[in-house]
Parts: C-alpha cells; sequence; structure tokens
C-alpha cells in the first residue's frame, strides 16, 4: 500500500486543462469505444473479464520489483490482490479517464459509495465543506449527517449564490462541492465562477456530473479539480449496472485509490466489463437523448395540462445563459408540473404507456417517477416544500425510443387529466 496523501500536502494550483494517461484527445465517441483498450493474449475485440481474487509472481525478483515500482505509483496496471484492482477495472478508469480529459479515474460499486470515500478521505475532524442546494439528496444528507457525527461541519448556499458563498468560508473550509445539472429541478451551476472561486480561496473543488455525463461538460476543463458521477446512469446506460466514478488529478485520485484499498470500497471485474460495454454508445445515446429532451421539453411549454417545465434549452431556465455559453446539452430528464395535485399527477403517470414507473435515470428505457410519493414520500409536505418536491412534480428520464411516440403518449396521458 502507498502513503494515504493528506488533503494539505495537495497542491491547488496545477493548470487545467489535464492531458489523460491515454493521451488520447479524440471525441467522445472515439474515447469512448477505443480508451484504455487493453493488450490481452486472446486477440479479443472486447476487454477480457478478468475475475481473480488474487494474482501470481513468477519468483521473489518479480515480486520486489512490483513492489518497489508501486512505491512510486507505477505498476504498469498490474496487482497483487483483487482489492487494489484488476485489469478489467483499470481497463474502465483508463476509459473513464479518457472521456473525463482527467490524468486518473477510480471506480467504485456506487455513485454514492464514490462521494463518500472521496469526501471521507479528503476531510477530517474539525474541518468544514460548503455544498449547493438542489443536489441530490442523498448526498446532502451524507454531508450534513454523517459528516457531522464525525465533526465535519458543512454549510448549504444557494446554487450561482457566489456572494453567499464567498461569506460561506471559514479559516477551516477545505474544500466545496457542487452538482450540474441537479436533481431534479435540472439546475446549471455556473462552472467558470465555481472554478475560480475555489482557486481564489485555494479550496479543492468538487462538482457531480452525472447528469451532464463528459458528453455535455467536462468540469476538469473548467478549472475543478474532481468530478465524480454515478455511472449507473448514463455512463453503464442500460439500467443493468450499479457503479460510481471519481477523476481528476493524479495526486488527488491516488490519495483516493490508497484509502478505497484500505476500506474496501471497491467496485468488481464483472460490473467494470458492463460498464465498459456501455461506454461504447454514450456518445450516440446522449446526442439521442438531449435531442429528445429537448423536443419533450418545448411540448411540455406548450400544453394547457402544464404548469411548469425544467430544462435549461427553454428561454424560461434560470441558468438558459449558463447553459448556452458552458454546457453541450443537458442531457435526458425533463422534470414538470401538472396543473392539480398530488393525485392529478399520478393520474398524468398511470395513463403513460411507454415509460416504466421507476426511480434512476440516463438508460436506453424512458422512466418516470413522482418525487413526492417515492424519493421524498417519508418527509412532510412543509419539508418537501422547503426542498421544491411539489406534490405535481414529474420527473421523466428520457430513453432512446422514437421521441414521436414518447410525446404522443404524454399528450394521450396529459388529456385524460
Amino acid at each position: 500500500m502507498g502513503t494515504i496523501t493528506p488533503i494539505n500536502d495537495i497542491a491547488l494550483t496545477t493548470e487545467q486543462p489535464f492531458t489523460s494517461k491515454s493521451g488520447l484527445n479524440q471525441g467522445i465517441s472515439t474515447c469512448s469505444v477505443h480508451a484504455g483498450r487493453t493488450t490481452n493474449p486472446y486477440h479479443s475485440i472486447s476487454d477480457p473479464l478478468v475475475s481473480p481474487a488474487t494474482f501470481t509472481f513468477d519468483n521473489t525478483q518479480d515480486c520486489r520489483q512490483f513492489m518497489e515500482k508501486k512505491l512510486w505509483g507505477d505498476t504498469a496496471n498490474r496487482t497483487e490482490y483483487g482489492r487494489y484492482g484488476n485489469p478489467t477495472i483499470f481497463a474502465a478508469e483508463e476509459r473513464l479517464a479518457a472521456l473525463e480529459r482527467a490524468q486518473e479515474a477510480l471506480l467504485f460499486s456506487s455513485g454514492m459509495q464514490a462521494i463518500s470515500t472521496t469526501l471521507f478521505h479528503l476531510l477530517k475532524n474539525g474541518d468544514h465543506l460548503i455544498i449547493t442546494d438542489n443536489m441530490y439528496r442523498k448526498t446532502r444528507q451524507f454531508c450534513t449527517g454523517i459528516l457531522e457525527r464525525y465533526g465535519i461541519a458543512c454549510t448549504i448556499v444557494p446554487i450561482n449564490d457566489f456572494t453567499a458563498l464567498e461569506q460561506a468560508i471559514q479559516p477551516n473550509t477545505r474544500l466545496i462541492y457542487s452538482e450540474s445539472p441537479t436533481n431534479p429541478h435540472i439546475r446549471l451551476l455556473d462552472i467558470e465562477k465555481f472554478a475560480a472561486l475555489a482557486k481564489n480561496h485555494q479550496l479543492l473543488s468538487i462538482v457531480d456530473s452525472t447528469f451532464a455525463t463528459p458528453f455535455n461538460l467536462r468540469p476538469l476543463d473548467w478549472g475543478i479539480d474532481l468530478v465524480v458521477h454515478s455511472a449507473t446512469k448514463y455512463l453503464g446506460g442500460h439500467n443493468d449496472l450499479l457503479a460510481g466514478a471519481v477523476a481528476g488529478r493524479k495526486e488527488i485520485v491516488a490519495g483516493i485509490r490508497d484509502f478505497q484499498g484500505v476500506v474496501g470500497a471497491i467496485s468488481d471485474a464483472y460490473i467494470a466489463s458492463l460498464l465498459i460495454r456501455g461506454l461504447k454508445t454514450l456518445g450516440i445515446r446522449l446526442e439521442r437523448q438531449n435531442q429528445s429532451a429537448q423536443q419533450i421539453a418545448e411540448f411540455l411549454s406548450a400544453h394547457p395540462k402544464v404548469e411548469n417545465v425544467w430544462y435549461p434549452s427553454l428561454t424560461t431556465h434560470p441558468e438558459y445563459a449558463i447553459g448556452k455559453s458552458q454546457y453541450k446539452g443537458f442531457g435526458g430528464v425533463v422534470s414538470f408540473t401538472v396543473r392539480g395535485d398530488c393525485e392529478t399527477a399520478e393520474r398524468v403517470i398511470d395513463a403513460l404507456q411507454i415509460p416504466l414507473l421507476a426511480v434512476s435515470l440516463g438508460g436506453t428505457e424512458s422512466l418516470v417517477s413522482q418525487p413526492a410519493i417515492i424519493s421524498y414520500f417519508e418527509l412532510s409536505k412543509s419539508e418537501r416544500l422547503a426542498l421544491g418536491i411539489q406534490d405535481n412534480l414529474i420527473r421523466y428520464s428520457v430513453g432512446i425510443e422514437d421521441v414521436e411516440d414518447l410525446i404522443a403518449d404524454l399528450d394521450q396521458a396529459l388529456n385524460q387529466i
């Protein structure tokens, strides 16, 4: 095991953008198909699934040379034990790094595990972090609940309120954390200002880019230190795996990797192989989902039974200008409220014929959910409203079906109320 790097020893002034380990600077779809491809004795097109728990050495000299290289952080993508990775996981991480133009990426068994392990490594008792509002509920719960049990304080500020963000900085503040686009209201972070403020105050910056994916936004290109993903969503793309990832500068990710090996917060080779397969179609899936979601948002915004629509391509969106200047697209999630109450929204959802009623997003199948009665069900109505979760709010995750069919289905469902 290497030495775990304390956060205070991490340099915060490295220039962006990074050059990935693969050296590939091609487009998203080319990287999605080819980055991280491994050389293997079978000459297989697909990266082989390698799943042993432990790995052998030819002799003690081979073992010694491996350990000497490991002390310098150079093991040529080999390992001695499965908790520290394996060739299939390394291949997935290399592809993720290339897509984000990161020096290194690290795979986890879920998005929340990527977030929690990263923050546990970077923060200690007595530290303080700042997060923005309107983000994924479990991330907020972890920062304001779990971390505070370990003596790590958290302040929440409104997204893009940089005066409030700057005023919230304390002498013990170590990092700032945001998400873009947000869940479920698809708010957009001004990524340029967020990165600049972090650098001006010598703070680490982290952005959850699950909804954007590298196809629509590369936070590292704007000066962000770390990007995290729930790879369960768009990166996997088929609703058949759970995974998470973090990517960024090598000296930061290397410390998280060592910490991951100690606490065992690992993924496995089978999931990595599914992720590699899913990543190959990332570009064409996101292009389709971007286009379909925009058409659906435009249809919904003109429908008389719809009250409000949240999608950044609409001129009514609060970050429309930011989206036009910083984002390539906005992904496949459209949130909207119907004219009526909780039961009205339920009737719309039950009348839909194509999307499946389920949580999650980003897959090939369209999914629909009502946040008030699933993700936020245990909260009181006043608590939900404080978070912007209205009873008549519907979140629609657009898949890759024909958009004309999705719109016709929405129209018939809305016309039943």
